[in-house]
């Protein structure tokens, strides 16, 4: 079975869901988590069918995941062909890192404009995480331990308009980075450096040096994401 045990709970012998969450919104965690790791891959047909035995939770509820995973960029539904994993290309990549880079290039200025002495400190106690070396052993907890750090520079600002376009591109550049960590074993200390020059001049309030080193970054992580891609079509 392909399904992840995390998300579940074992009563009576069956899989259910946990409570606290909605059912789709939990078969929808459980779907994008699958796809980000690559065990359901670009273009791979998600059968609602097979879904709801194996999970044992109705169609519906299925299929309101797979529109919430549809607005998260993670699956393409067609008609009368039903859902598969959203094709990753490198336009759509490129696409993606355009968006994202003007996104967060927007919230950190936003950040350094905005943030007081009372409300920086979960901001700084995220970034300071960042710089820990054992978290640099686990390239999946540092990647998590990034989008923490955007959700703290969020908490920063008022404006729940960007935060939640961010929050909805954050599944689609979860399934470029893990590609990209699968592939290489590259930009690790480029990324520590990245974070620890970004809320230097946040704390400045240099607004105009942000942009270029957002859009630096931007351009070399894309770069491990198509270089990935290339290797991941070269062994299949």
């Amino acid at each position: 079975m392909w399904y992840h045990p995390a998300h579940l709970t074992m009563t009576n012998d069956v899989m259910s869901f946990v409570a606290h969450e909605s059912l789709a919104e939990k078969i929808a965690a459980h779907l994008s988590d699958r796809i980000i790791k690559g065990e359901l891959v670009s273009g791979e047909r998600i059968q609602e069918a097979r879904v709801v035995e194996e999970l044992q939770v109705s169609r519906g509820s299925v299929r309101e995941a797979l529109l919430l995973l549809e607005s998260r960029h993670l699956v393409t539904i067609l008609p009368r062909r039903g859902a598969m994993v959203a094709e990753l290309t490198a336009d759509r990549v490129n696409s993606l890192y355009d968006v994202y880079e003007s996104l967060l290039t927007l919230l950190a200025t936003q950040v350094a404009l905005q943030w007081t002495e009372e409300n920086k400190m979960p901001l700084l106690n995220q970034a300071m995480q960042l710089q820990v070396p054992d978290l640099r052993e686990d390239k999946f907890r540092f990647m998590q331990a990034g989008f923490d750090l955007m959700r703290a520079a969020c908490d920063v600002i008022d404006n729940p308009y960007l935060s939640t376009l961010l929050s909805d591109l954050q599944p689609a550049i979860q399934r470029t980075y893990a590609l990209s960590i699968r592939f290489s074993q590259d930009g690790l200390d480029r990324s520590v450096a990245f974070f620890a020059k970004v809320v230097q001049l946040i704390l400045a309030r240099k607004t105009d040096d942000l942009i270029p080193v957002f859009r630096d970054f931007s351009q070399y992580q894309r770069s491990l994401v198509l270089r990935a891609m290339d290797e991941s079509k070269a062994s299949s």
